[in-house]
């Protein structure tokens, strides 16, 4: 399995235009963690952010993703995803280390 993350185009077209319309985001990357937390014992944590020393960078289509050394063992293969349908919208964190969700689907376990 790979350390890589992903991110789909999807996904990446909407954090551009998240930060693209806030002045204050402008210029910043996708920071993707993990924390201590949420009803099955770890939680996922997207914000805006730079690059931090000891942090993993990837660059997808014009976007800087962060990831710190922590967060990168419980996030290797996951696909960060983003919908926009009737029934489903949001972003979505396809984790293949998750052995259990929450059924919100912002918490797991390994």
């Amino acid at each position: 399995m790979s350390n890589q993350i992903s991110v789909t185009p999807s996904a990446i077209n909407e954090v551009k235009r998240m930060i693209a319309s806030t002045p204050e985001n402008q210029g910043k990357g996708l920071r993707l963690a993990v924390k201590g937390g949420g009803c099955s014992g770890l939680s996922y944590d997207m914000k805006f952010d730079e690059k931090k020393p000891g942090d993993q960078e990837y660059q997808m289509d014009g976007l800087s993703v962060f990831v710190d050394p922590k967060s990168s063992l419980y996030l290797a293969g996951t696909i960060f995803d983003y919908s926009d349908t009737l029934k489903d919208k949001g972003f979505k964190f396809k984790n293949p280390n998750a052995s259990k969700t929450c059924g919100c689907g912002e918490s797991f376990s390994v």
